[in-house]
């Protein structure tokens, strides 16, 4: 897989000129940032001057400070079993229950710590994670006045930001949001970071972009509230692979596991090395989905094996060692979902790390 740091690069600034001076820029780097390769992603944030990083895990955020990443990290599903890790590699904790708050502040009693970054998650209405309108009172109780954390940022998340059917709803969330924030300052008695947009807010919401806005998928080239053929994003990955053997076969004989392939004519079958193993799903086995080679499309045939994938070249001139796309700015990780009726999220998430990525900047 080829990453195009300069396109990387392309992406976080046009999401820069979306917003106002001293709106803050958190970027999502969480689940090996989206498939693209954790550090090397997040050395480029941070030499463009990102303001903070997000991981999902503890271990995310320990990979990149022992990359040499220095940002402000903040880990959105912290375990208990692992504080040791977040304080040694100065990682910031969401907050999301209080469960957690307690047991957060009795670690940093017993470790004589105080006024530690901490981020404090509202639930609006995607009812993932998060503190409910109704525990707002209670929680400004317990963090009143209590020296052993110092809260850093309160957020949301917007359910379907990108969506227009959903607006008035999107609407409600942000007033929402805007109380919980309001009882929080009051009783902490200073200003914090707020934060609600994802990618598709920054697009669509400028109004509720506050201090902060978290950058996700569109930093790798994938936003929804864009208009399809937009230029203003450029897909950052290339997944591209190769023949191994090309083999004529007989109309109606049975290509690959379970006999379920075949050509209802005579024709030639070229056997590539992808598999289900480097992420290329099942799902995308006898027809459904297409691959390009010398730019011409060319359907799977069969199911998809673990490591190989078998594809229909009978129309096209193939040698063994010829370079096969999976997806690239001409063949859309957009094209690829809706062809196994998915998300681009799952399709980049999904590509194994046994898949070399190799990173270019011009």
């Amino acid at each position: 897989m080829e990453i195009s740091l300069n396109a990387l690069l392309n992406n976080l600034n046009f999401y820069k000129s979306k917003l106002k001076p001293g709106v803050k820029i958190m970027a999502m780097v969480k689940a090996f940032s989206y498939g693209s390769g954790t550090f090397e992603v997040a050395n480029v944030l941070q030499y463009n001057k990102v303001d903070y990083l997000a991981v999902a895990y503890i271990d995310e955020g320990v990979a990149l400070r022992q990359a040499g990443i220095t940002l402000p990290v903040m880990v959105l599903n912290p375990e208990l079993s692992a504080f040791d890790k977040l304080i040694e590699f100065k990682l910031e904790p969401e907050i999301f229950s209080f469960n957690l708050l307690d047991e957060f502040v009795k670690y940093a009693q017993s470790h004589h710590l105080s006024n530690y970054p901490v981020h404090l998650k509202i639930d609006t209405g995607m009812h993932r994670l998060g503190f409910e309108e109704q525990d707002i009172d209670t929680l400004c109780d317990l963090i009143e006045e209590n020296r052993y954390i110092k809260v850093q940022s309160v957020f949301s998340h917007l359910v379907a930001s990108d969506a227009k059917e959903h607006d008035d709803f999107t609407k409600k969330q942000i007033k929402r949001f805007e109380k919980a924030f309001t009882k929080i300052e009051k009783a902490l008695g200073y200003k914090v970071i707020k934060h609600i947009c994802n990618t598709g807010g920054i697009i669509r919401w400028p109004s509720a972009h506050f201090d902060m806005v978290r950058l996700g998928i569109g930093l790798y080239g994938i936003d929804g509230s864009i208009a399809p053929g937009s230029n203003e994003l450029q897909p950052i990955a290339t997944l591209k692979t190769s023949v191994s053997q090309v083999r004529k076969v007989v109309a109606n004989d049975t290509i690959g596991y379970n006999r379920n392939g075949k050509l209802n004519h005579n024709g030639k079958i070229a056997t590539i090395r992808i598999g289900y193993a480097d992420g290329y799903l099942r799902a995308f086995g006898n027809g459904v989905g297409k691959m390009l080679i010398k730019g011409k499309l060319v359907p799977t045939v069969g199911n998809i094996s673990m490591d190989m994938t078998m594809l229909d070249v009978s129309n096209v001139d193939v040698r063994e060692g010829d370079e096969v796309i999976v997806f690239n700015d001409k063949l859309p990780i957009e094209e690829l979902a809706r062809e196994i009726g998915t998300i681009p999220y799952e399709i980049l998430t999904n590509i194994s790390q046994r898949v070399k990525r190799v990173y270019f900047y011009e």
